[in-house]
């Protein structure tokens, strides 16, 4: 007897954030990552309206990895309903609880400001969640094994395998009533500072592919050489060098080489900062998950103790009110929040200041009209003139790029038999369905935001 299994495009489609996967086999529904909009406003406005499916039956949620685009939703998913487990690796669980932490106490101090400072057009301007609300999410963590399969209910199979990209990723196999799905979540880079290579999967019926690097390769420089010429451009001109970084991965990644050049005598002595309370409990996250990365317990001590590690507000502005030349890594990445906007207020309208952005800057973020030369940068309800050196470091990405995702493919004993693009602006998605098509002769689809897709499976 057929029947089919529903599939629904909840996010990430058409578009590079806001991963969520429902998959209704009629008995049960599992909500694959949870993750929040962000970057251009008509995204970000989509966290605010209701899923258009019944929450309170949605029976697991199971999570790739720990980023805000993959985990940012779960309180608001809570809000609205859900009582199920949601399972993942315990180093994506500890990464997921810091992020929503940070992320309910951003926007709870974000709707404060506003409501004081009257540049809101809502009144009262009102958080997307609180701090209770992401404790209500986290209460519903369980930790799952990684390499092992595990019945999550009659006829689902699941399996979270090793992906790189940062602590804990994996991507997710799932045999549902015969049929395996693979969700690939975010893929690592083949040769990673921090991370081991992602693992392959060898058999996909159903194959959801991201394709956030979709349409180009890295570029081939030598990270820490391009890195040292910042810094001396940089102090030379008597500056200061600012990295809105990612709190996962990035800044840890930044902070290992910068060591190393330090170790080297390759950079002039001056003072190093990581100013991300976020960040700062990630490295934790390491600590405690040793087997995961490939950094050493010497690595790990020499590049903690050579960075001044922000603990209070109060010591950003010291660090802002020095005016000697000196490295400040400050979360966030793409500038949409956090310690950094305290910096950019203060020093982005400084000649002599370098930004330095690591990482990928999704459409409508400060950290993308930035890069897009923009001349001034509006920091809570201000604008500010952009006077500092607007730099990208591409080549310092955690994501595989289009040759690395094609490679991760290639292990497939077979043609998937639907094969989905997710997880990439529209260009980035398009090109790299023409590359799969060319390599391996496969066809793909790219699914619709809130589009609904019926994969027929035996049942006896």
């Amino acid at each position: 007897m057929e029947n089919n299994i529903k599939v629904h495009f909840l996010g990430a489609a058409g578009t590079v954030t806001g991963s969520k996967y429902l998959i209704d086999t009629g008995e049960n529904k599992i909500l694959v990552d949870c993750g929040l909009f962000q970057g251009l406003k008509e995204l970000r406005l989509l966290n605010w309206d209701y899923l258009p499916v019944n929450v309170a039956e949605i029976d697991a949620v199971v999570l790739t990895h720990g980023h805000m685009d993959h985990t940012g939703y779960l309180p608001r998913l809570v809000k609205m309903g859900f009582k199920g487990p949601i399972h993942a690796t315990r180093p994506t669980l500890e990464i997921a609880e810091i992020i929503l932490r940070d992320s309910a106490k951003i926007q709870e101090e974000e709707a404060k400001r506003a409501n004081q400072e009257g540049y809101s057009k809502h009144d009262p301007a009102e958080p997307l969640y609180d701090l209770k609300d992401a404790e209500q999410a986290i209460a519903h963590f369980n930790s799952m094994p990684e390499g092992d399969w595990m019945e999550l209910f009659p006829d689902i199979n699941i399996r979270f395998q090793y992906n790189g990209h940062i602590i804990g990723a994996t991507f997710i196999e799932m045999d549902v009533l015969g049929k395996r799905f693979v969700f690939s979540g975010d893929i690592g880079r083949t040769e990673d500072l921090l991370m081991r290579p992602p693992k392959r999967p060898e058999k996909a019926d159903v194959l959801f592919m991201e394709s956030t690097y979709g349409n180009r390769l890295h570029p081939e420089e030598d990270l820490e050489e391009k890195l040292k010429e910042i810094i001396h451009n940089t102090y030379q001109r008597g500056g200061t060098l600012i990295i809105p970084s990612f709190a996962v991965e990035r800044t840890q990644t930044l902070m290992y080489i910068i060591w190393k050049l330090q170790q080297q005598n390759a950079i002039p002595k001056m003072s190093l900062i990581m100013d991300s309370p976020m960040g700062a409990n990630v490295l934790q996250v390491f600590n405690d998950n040793r087997e995961w990365h490939k950094l050493t317990p010497k690595e790990y001590t020499g590049m903690c103790q050579s960075f001044r590690i922000v603990t209070s507000f109060k010591e950003t502005w010291e660090i802002i009110s020095d005016t000697k030349p000196k490295i400040v890594i400050a979360g966030s990445g793409m500038i949409s929040g956090g310690r950094v906007l305290t910096y950019l207020q203060q020093y982005i309208g400084k000649l002599e200041t370098t930004v330095l952005l690591a990482g990928f800057q999704a459409a409508g973020t400060r950290g993308r009209k930035l890069l897009e030369g923009a001349d001034q940068v509006k920091i809570y309800g201000k604008h500010y003139p952009v006077e500092a050196e607007i730099l990208n470091l591409e080549v310092l990405s955690a994501h595989a790029d289009q040759a690395e995702m094609l490679d991760w493919m290639s292990d497939l004993e077979k043609a998937p038999e639907r094969l989905f693009i997710i997880h990439g602006e529209s260009e980035a998605s398009a090109v790299f369905g023409t590359k799969i098509k060319e390599r391996f002769g496969w066809k793909s689809e790219i699914p619709e935001l809130y589009s609904i897709v019926d994969i027929p499976v035996e049942i006896e």
